[in-house]
């Protein structure tokens, strides 16, 4: 038998409803001895209908009445745990929160631990591990992207990709496995050829999940974009002029900035973490020196670079040099760069130099007149919306990225094994390292270790 546990699903503050939830097996029986019906009767409550919703009164031992409240009663299996739950709508006071959980406690409930809902719901088979860890992503979903990427995996997209993978690695596992059983005849149940062909496939796709990490974790806490270049190209300026706001400070003094500044702008649905940094270059300034630093931290952790340009300081060519002479200091591979020729003026410049900003597809701007604003902020969703039409299945989850790499690096050896004609079990020792790391992801595999580290991060109520 397990406990009944109850808990807030909802904060305690003062608001029209508050809600309390509880699970378990005295649920039925607890809810009987508080709950009564607005003719003052206990109901003997069965499982006639689902769900089973009730107005009446909580009442405590002396019959005192604690609030008017509606009851809500699932009963198992259909329900969130898989057990019998009863959700308590109360008016939101904060007292009457608390008196209701003391009076469900001194009933034989007790309170809930972190995301202890949820862990029930996933050990009673109601969801598998990856789709409970995105509930908890969508409670903290911050965009619609995010939202979205978030409901994908609740109803099982990503869990419906490593079920592929995981049957794929199953079948070769069990040839492979007739064949240790058959090994004093030495037959070959798994062609090696065909075997390496198929891992090969599986590899793709793992390898396919594992970099797409980059960008799914991106969608989920907000996409980094660190605004980068020399001292006074404008940096600051751009920064308050895409946020829309004077949230940097400005000066004509080259070297203003000294330390990174960062804020949240969600455009078209999709979060960004505009970064503006100090200007790239050499210092003796211990304090400069410092802010440089924390700008090619910054640099090394976005996803997008913009790179400002002072066209009145730099040509393009210039400008493309530097670039190279960044990423000899922090690699830029992998980074999608927006150039952005800043304090553009074409009476004061050459035709051909308004042609070689245009060759190296930099974006004409004046960010003091917030001109060229819109086109910066078309070329990073295109950027994003390109990132999400290359990838189906997006990696968003830490923990399934590292569980991905290691099946990966089992597969990885898994085909230097074949190739370099290995004992079966070997190769069939490969595969189950592989197979145990997906099953991580999924749960089919687990700790209570690993358990208890997931829904020690989940809210309380959930």
């Amino acid at each position: 038998m397990k406990d009944t546990i109850c808990a807030p699903a909802t904060p305690a503050s003062p608001s029209a409803i508050g809600v309390i939830r509880m699970s378990g097996d005295k649920v039925l029986e607890i809810t009987k001895e508080v709950f009564r019906l607005l003719n003052g009767k206990k109901e003997d409550i069965k499982h006639a209908i689902h769900p089973k919703v009730r107005v009446g009164y909580i009442m405590d031992r002396n019959k005192k009445i604690i609030d008017q409240v509606v009851c809500t009663i699932f009963f198992a299996p259909r329900s969130y745990t898989g057990e019998d739950i009863v959700e308590i709508s109360h008016h939101g006071s904060p007292f009457v929160q608390q008196q209701i959980l003391q009076l469900l406690i001194e009933n034989g409930a007790r309170l809930a631990k972190n995301g202890e809902f949820s862990q029930r719901a996933f050990l009673n088979g109601k969801m598998n591990l990856s789709q409970t860890e995105a509930v908890a992503d969508l409670i903290q979903s911050r965009s619609a992207i995010a939202h979205e990427l978030a409901i994908q995996q609740i109803k099982g997209g990503y869990q419906k990709t490593l079920s592929i993978l995981r049957k794929d690695l199953l079948d070769f596992l069990s040839l492979l496995e007739i064949e240790l059983d058959f090994s004093e005849e030495d037959l070959e149940f798994a062609q090696r050829e065909k075997l390496l062909e198929s891992i090969e496939k599986i590899d793709t796709t793992i390898s396919k999940l594992v970099n797409s990490f980059s960008a799914g974790n991106a969608f989920k806490n907000g996409i980094p974009i660190a605004i980068i270049g020399k001292p006074n190209a404008g940096k600051s300026t751009l920064f308050n002029a895409i946020l829309n706001d004077e949230r940097a400070i400005v000066s004509t003094i080259a070297g203003t900035t000294r330390d990174t500044i960062e804020e949240s702008l969600t455009l078209h649905g999709i979060e960004f973490r505009f970064i503006d940094t100090a200007g790239v270059r050499k210092s003796s300034d211990p304090i400069e020196a410092e802010g440089i630093r924390r700008s090619f931290k910054s640099i090394e952790e976005s996803n997008i670079i913009i790179y400002v340009v002072d066209v009145n300081e730099m040509l393009p060519s210039e400008a493309q040099f530097d670039l190279i002479e960044i990423d000899k200091q922090i690699s830029l591979e992998g980074k999608k760069i927006v150039i952005v020729a800043n304090k553009f003026n074409e009476e004061d410049l050459l035709e051909k130099e308004i042609m070689g900003w245009n060759e190296i597809g930099a974006v004409k701007a004046v960010a003091k007149e917030r001109i060229g604003i819109d086109e910066i902020i078309e070329r990073i969703i295109k950027i994003v919306a390109i990132d999400l039409v290359n990838n189906d299945v997006l990696t968003t989850n830490a923990r399934h990225w590292e569980a991905m790499k290691k099946a990966g690096e089992a597969l990885k050896t898994a085909k230097e094994n074949i190739r370099n004609q290995m004992p079966t079990d070997i190769i069939a020792s490969d595969i189950r390292e592989s197979l145990h790391y997906l099953g991580e992801i999924t749960g089919e595999v687990t700790t209570d270790e690993l358990l208890s580290n997931i829904f020690s991060k989940f809210c309380i109520g959930k």
